[in-house]
């Protein structure tokens, strides 16, 4: 996979790749990336990015030929088709499902905007995608797209040292993640639960399922209405209810 990220302020963007996971991936080689400053596509004098929106109101809007020409660049140098996101507060909500597909593409790039907003010829000819990573208003897009790289690139064959890492975090499953305990046995008083130390696999696994059953109940129920669910699930997820 490569990853272009269109950004007017690449400084905001190095450390993340700089550090952890995507340092280790990228060296390895799982992916490489380019931070582009659409800046410097900008062809009037003082390389202006914005202007005053037409029929007035607060703030600048970006305007279009940086931002179409950055891109057709960047969409030149690869032979993939790629995904181009925006990052858009108006955008559809980021969840693991859509990490998961933007994990199958061989090229991403990323808009990552400022000011008040984006010329709509952008979003209507030159995007597939639009993406919000929450309902608030951000400085910028630059948060927003380092977010859904790392939680694509984690996604990579080979990225995670354990490969069933990332199949069983929360909500790759549909679920909240079960709880988790490590040595030692007895913290100040506090136990890890006995059946996690009797090596009874079986059981260990049913318990972890209705842990996650019970915590996505209690926390995030609205998990639950569009998860199909085994009928051994639902037996456990009706136990749950009946102690509620």
């Amino acid at each position: 996979m490569h990853i272009d990220i269109l950004t007017l302020f690449p400084e905001m963007i190095n450390g993340m790749f700089d550090a952890s996971i995507l340092k280790k991936a990228h060296e390895k080689n799982k992916y490489s990336y380019q931070l582009v400053n659409f800046r410097d596509f900008a062809v009037n004098k003082h390389q202006k990015v914005d202007d005053y929106p037409y029929g007035g109101g607060a703030g600048m809007v970006l305007t279009p030929q940086p931002v179409f020409d950055a891109v057709e660049t960047v969409q030149a140098e690869r032979n993939a088709k790629p995904r181009i996101i925006l990052m858009c507060p108006q955008g559809e909500p980021y969840t693991q499902k859509k990490a998961e597909e933007l994990a199958q593409e061989e090229h991403l790039i990323f808009i990552c905007g400022h000011y008040e907003g984006y010329d709509e010829r952008i979003r209507e000819h030159l995007v597939t995608d639009e993406i919000s990573i929450g309902d608030y208003v951000l400085t910028g897009g630059e948060l927003g797209a380092m977010v859904v790289v790392d939680s694509v690139v984690r996604l990579l064959p080979d990225v995670l040292g354990n490969v069933a890492s990332a199949s069983e975090d929360s909500f790759s499953t549909g679920l909240l993640e079960h709880p988790h305990y490590t040595r030692p046995a007895d913290f100040r008083g506090m136990k890890v639960p006995d059946l996690l130390l009797s090596g009874h696999h079986a059981n260990i696994e049913t318990w972890r399922k209705k842990e996650s059953l019970k915590r996505t109940y209690e926390r995030r129920r609205d998990l639950l209405d569009h998860l199909e669910l085994s009928d051994e699930d639902q037996k456990l997820l009706n136990e749950i209810k009946k102690k509620q």
